[in-house]
Parts: structure tokens; C-alpha cells; sequence
């Protein structure tokens, strides 16, 4: 016979689009001991679990703090209902939390009514509060929280979904069965309810239960948390508003967009790395629909991500960004250094629009194979070993050709196809082995100037680099070479970076963001303040505890592709009020850049 023995849950806080799969351990009738799912259509022995989910009703409705999520609310910002900010930011559990907060919540006021346009009256300085107890629920919670419209395809395991079944009434409480499956998916009429997870063993031809029932509370489902919308700015002064497409993707004639985003693996985001940032918000099945949701919200035409592990492309992203019409590619580490799972190894995955591109060829490329051509040409037979050692460290890139859908040429001459080479790749992240990072970077850039030297071609590199800008790497990036007196070269005790001279390449690459220091336009001196004046990149594009500083970047040919409009930087004082990142607002340490281009026409030679 079949016996449940013990049931928990893997998370303490249930949130709205994130799946929740139970531990449920049972003991089979060879009394052996297993947490496999033996559900109804998979009996083991005549025996199976029959799983049930049930959403918890109440007479007495709360609702939660929009800052701390496990609190009830007893205050409400009325300024954001009159703004129209969702609903469920609106609420906090007491004035100190407001208080907190403030700077950054006003924030919410600001951007929702200029998307609104209104120009009514002034906010008090501190807004309007409602402080009425715990009855303050709002009728509207459940359809006002962003992100909800993509709940409604969730399959639960039940049809309907809800109400599932006539509602059962136990004590004070009304019960509305949810969900069949071991795992259920919090939807928006979740939201701010207990769910109640049961288990039974049961005869799988008879379906009578044979033993009893367990169960297990979840505390309050609450709304994803999401951040506050980044806007991109227009460089020639117009909102780039003003020239989306429906689905929202840029409809102007020879632009495309293009972003860069290290979205944290789920092997390195670990609670005792990132100690200030809650559990549930660092469980990869929250993180991964908060950054799916990020993602689909920028309309990039490409898509550049780092640190995707191979066992979350193949299940999550690739079938996700499908569904948006996007097609994948995607780059392994090698894993000569990496000794854990072989599915947790992480990698480079490049994403494009079917609709506006087409893929031409792929090119990868692999440090480690260079680090052993480099050592069998120029390092002493004795030597090897150890120049191995300090080369090896599994990085790769990943390039990639595409064919655009749209010519500025005119469609009438097949010979003028308009192509488009990118590179993606996250270099070694170890600071104190500066001549590996620069040696990475140096063989990439050869490797683009041999695609330079067979194509016309426009070239955008993409990455996380490592390296803060007016390092070695950052400058052979931005100026072709570097000066032969940089203190980085200091360390080379392989001699790989000898002469300095060799250290070069020929492409007109710029960092797209440094667009931002020239741009003259009303509003700019806000985005200039958050660059740094001596580089003019971005102040940060990593915000941990313990570090802040960019080590992201987009450049591109400048000959051949001119920047349209950037994604805004954001200001370390409002990542800091939740300490750093990942937050439950941001999904991972590094944060999104996203650039806009524009083919230049090409000169008829």
C-alpha cells in the first residue's frame, strides 16, 4: 500500500505566475521511500496520490504591504489611486514603512500621471493616507496588478480553473478547488488568499482514498513585485514613443533594437551570496517569470543574454520566447574548470525577431581552444601546464550573422542585402587575472576582423565584460589599442600581451551608451548624470552589496550603424532601498541595456 509520510512546501511565499511543486515524500508498498510524483495516471502497485488545490476564502478581506509582502496592510497612498499607479503598490504596513520609502514611491506618482497627462492638483508633500485597519481592500486588488494578463493561459490541471467545483465550507472558511495537479501556479484570483494543498492516497482502480488525508497552508499569495518601468530616450529629441509599432517594437524604416542583459544564473544566486535579498525572490521559479516578463517588455528585435544555464534554455527560455516569435541560439561554456552539474552549466543565448530577421551563419568561439593553439605555438614545452591553467577558465562567445527583413537599399536588388554580425559573450570574471580577461577579449576582436575583412558588414558586440571602463579590455574596446604604459599590463607573467603593439584591432567600435554625453536634448542632463563624465558609460550596470560598477556594454561600428534611442540608466538610490541587487523588484544583479540602431546607407563604391 501507498502512504504519504511528509508534506511541505518549497517556499514560504506563493506568487502570482510563479509555479509551486510540494515536497511529497511517500513510502510505496516495497516500503521503499521516495519524493517521485506518483500521480493517476502513473500507480505504482495499484496505488497513486491524488493531489488537490484549493484557494481559502474568508469573510474578513486584507490586504498586503506593497514593501514588505508577508505584512499586512494598514495604510494606503491615495495619491496612487488618483495617479493610477496598481493598485497593489499602494499599500504599506505602517507610516515608518511609507516614510521609508517615500523618495522612491513618489516616484510612481510622477511617472504615472505624465503617462496620463493630467495636470490636476498638487500632492501634499507627503500625499494623502488612509489609515482604516485591516479593511482596506480594494474590490479592484486582484485586476490591477501588472503582469495578470499573462496568467490567463496557466493550465492548472482543472477545467474550469475556477470555480473548479461547487465550494466546500469548513468551519469559517469556503473552499474553491483550484487546481489537480502536484503543481499549481497562482493566478490574479489568487491574489491576497491562503491555498490549501492536499494529498491522498488512493486505490487507482477503485479511486477510494487508503489512508489520510495531508495537507499544508501557503501564506498569502501577493502580485509579482515589479519594477518601475524604464523609458527609452530618444537621442535627436523626440519620444521614442511616439514611433512604436502595435506590438511595440520600433516601426521605423532601418532600426532595430538590441539588448544585452547577464541575467544571473540560477547556480550563482544563492543566499549566501546575496544574503539581503529574500529566498522566494532568489527561487529560480520566481526569477525566471520576472525575468521573462522583463524581457517581453523591452520589444528588443535581439536579444543577448549571459549566464543562461543550458537546462533553463532548453526547458524555459527557448519554448517562452517562441511563443513572442523570437528564434534562438545558444553557446555552452565548455567545462574543462566547471566540476557540478553538466545541465547547470551556463552559457550565451542570442534571441531574434523572426519577423525582421533571418539567420545567416554562426560562428563560435571557444577561449580554451585558443588558450591551448596559443600554448602549443608561443609557451616553452615546460611551461605549458601551468600557461594552461591560468588560460583555461571555460569562456566562449557566441556570433552570429543575420539577414535583416528590411534594406535600405531597395528590395529590387538582391545584391544589396542588408546583413548584421553579432557577438555575444561573457568574459572571465576572476579581477586578479587581468591578462586572461584582456587576452579573451583581444582573440574575439581578431576573430571579427576576419568576418570584417570577408563581408561588409555592420559588427555589434554585446556582453558582460568584467571589466570597469579605463581597464585594458574596456580601452582596446573603445580606441583599438592600448597604451603601452596601461598599469593592467603589469601583469602578464605568460608574456601573452608582449609586444603591446600587437595589442590592436581595426573596427570602429563605440560604446552605444556613451551617446548619452552627446546627447543636447531637454531631459538629458538627467540620464549625463547618471554616466560617468570622464568615460561617459553608465555609472553602473552592477549593483551587488559589495560591488557597484559597469562591467556590461554594447558597442557597435560606428561607420555602419548610428544609435537612435537608449534604454535609461537607473540611479543607485532607488536600488538601494532594497540594498542591492537581485531585489524582488530587479531578478538579477546586473541590469538590461538596450540600444536602438540605425543602419547608415552604404556608399556605392
Amino acid at each position: 500500500m501507498l502512504s504519504v509520510l511528509r508534506v511541505h512546501l518549497p517556499s514560504d511565499i506563493p506568487i502570482v505566475g510563479c509555479e509551486i511543486t510540494p515536497y511529497v515524500l511517500v513510502r510505496r508498498p516495497d516500503n521503499s521511500i521516495s519524493h517521485n510524483d506518483v500521480n493517476e495516471l502513473a500507480p505504482i502497485g495499484g496505488y497513486c496520490v491524488r493531489y488537490r488545490w484549493y484557494r481559502v476564502h474568508n469573510d474578513q478581506k486584507t490586504a498586503v504591504c506593497s514593501v514588505h509582502p508577508t505584512e499586512e496592510a494598514t495604510l494606503q497612498c491615495l495619491s496612487c489611486v488618483k495617479a493610477k499607479v496598481p493598485i497593489a503598490k499602494s499599500y504599506h504596513c505602517s507610516p515608518k514603512c511609507l516614510s521609508d520609502v517615500w523618495q522612491h514611491h513618489r516616484v510612481l506618482h510622477e511617472r504615472a500621471l505624465s503617462i496620463l497627462s493630467e495636470n490636476g492638483t498638487e500632492e501634499d508633500e507627503y500625499g494623502r493616507l488612509s489609515s482604516s485597519g485591516s479593511g482596506i481592500v480594494n474590490s479592484g486588488l486582484s485586476s490591477s496588478t501588472s503582469g495578470v494578463g499573462q496568467t490567463t493561459s496557466l493550465n492548472n490541471g482543472s477545467t474550469p480553473l475556477y470555480p473548479a467545483t461547487l465550494p466546500e465550507r469548513t468551519g469559517g472558511e469556503v473552499l474553491f478547488q483550484v487546481g489537480r495537479n502536484r503543481t499549481y501556479t497562482p493566478t490574479a484570483d489568487d491574489i491576497n488568499h491562503i491555498l490549501k494543498f492536499e494529498c491522498v492516497p488512493i486505490d487507482a482502480e477503485t479511486r477510494i482514498p487508503v489512508g489520510a488525508a495531508s495537507t499544508v497552508l501557503t501564506s498569502r499569495v501577493i502580485p509579482a513585485p515589479s519594477p518601475t518601468p524604464r523609458r527609452m530616450i530618444n537621442m535627436n529629441g523626440v519620444d521614442i514613443h511616439g514611433h512604436l509599432d502595435p506590438d511595440g517594437r520600433s516601426a521605423s524604416c532601418g532600426t532595430f533594437t538590441v539588448l544585452s542583459y547577464n541575467i544571473l544564473s540560477d547556480a550563482c544566486a544563492t543566499s549566501e551570496q546575496y544574503s539581503y535579498c529574500p529566498s522566494w525572490a532568489l527561487a529560480w521559479t520566481y526569477r525566471r517569470q520576472n525575468l521573462l516578463r522583463e524581457i517581453i517588455g523591452y520589444h528588443a528585435d535581439i536579444l543577448c543574454l549571459q549566464e543562461v544555464q543550458y537546462d533553463h534554455f532548453e526547458e524555459f527560455f527557448a519554448p517562452e520566447l517562441d511563443k513572442h516569435g523570437y528564434q534562438a541560439l545558444y553557446k555552452k561554456k565548455t567545462s574543462e574548470v566547471f566540476n557540478g552539474n553538466p545541465n547547470a552549466v551556463d552559457g550565451c543565448a542570442t534571441f531574434f525577431c523572426r519577423d525582421k530577421f533571418s539567420h545567416v551563419k554562426k560562428y563560435e568561439v571557444e577561449f580554451n581552444k585558443a588558450a591551448q593553439s596559443l600554448t602549443d605555438a608561443v609557451i616553452a614545452s615546460g611551461q605549458k601546464k601551468v600557461a594552461l591553467s591560468r588560460l583555461i577558465k571555460d569562456n566562449i562567445a557566441l556570433i552570429v550573422v543575420l539577414e535583416a527583413k528590411f534594406n535600405n537599399q531597395g528590395a529590387d536588388n538582391p545584391g544589396k542585402r542588408q546583413l548584421l554580425c553579432v557577438a555575444n559573450t561573457h568574459v572571465n570574471v576572476h579581477q586578479e587575472l587581468k591578462d586572461v580577461k584582456l587576452w579573451q577579449v583581444h582573440t574575439l576582436l581578431k576573430g571579427l576582423e576576419k568576418i570584417a575583412v570577408s563581408a561588409d558588414i555592420p559588427m555589434l558586440v554585446c556582453g558582460d565584460f568584467n571589466s570597469i571602463p579605463g581597464s585594458a579590455p574596456h580601452a582596446l574596446l573603445s580606441f583599438g589599442k592600448v597604451d603601452q604604459v596601461h598599469p593592467d599590463l603589469a601583469v602578464d607573467p605568460l608574456n601573452i600581451l608582449r609586444p603591446a603593439t600587437k595589442l590592436s584591432h581595426q573596427l570602429p567600435l563605440v560604446s552605444a551608451y556613451s551617446a548619452f554625453a552627446r546627447m543636447t536634448r531637454v531631459g538629458a542632463e538627467q540620464q549625463r548624470r547618471r554616466t560617468d563624465s570622464a568615460t561617459n558609460e553608465p555609472l553602473f550596470t552592477n549593483c551587488t552589496r559589495d560591488f557597484i560598477g559597469t562591467l556590461d556594454y554594447i558597442f557597435y561600428t560606428a561607420d555602419s550603424l548610428t544609435v537612435e534611442s537608449l534604454l535609461e540608466l537607473l540611479d543607485e538610490e532607488s536600488l538601494r532601498k532594497d540594498t542591492a541587487l537581485p531585489s524582488q523588484e530587479w531578478s538579477s544583479d546586473h541590469i538590461a541595456l538596450l540600444a536602438e540602431f540605425r543602419c547608415k546607407p552604404r556608399i556605392r563604391r
